[in-house]
């Protein structure tokens, strides 16, 4: 009869072959643009305006 450390060693080989063997798929990727975008004033005039309101109850 073997350990129980010899049998978990085993098991523990035995799942990690089984993900060596699972089949996977390599998704392609897009590339990055060289440059990121820059913002410009005209950005900031596109976007509304924000603040905050107090309601005094």
């Amino acid at each position: 009869m073997l350990d129980a450390f010899i049998i978990e060693e085993i098991k523990r080989r035995e799942r990690s072959r089984e993900d060596r063997e699972r089949p996977a798929v390599e998704l392609p990727l897009p590339v990055p643009s060289e440059r990121p975008h820059r913002r410009t004033e005209t950005d900031d005039e596109e976007k509304p305006q924000r603040g905050v309101i107090v309601i005094d109850l």
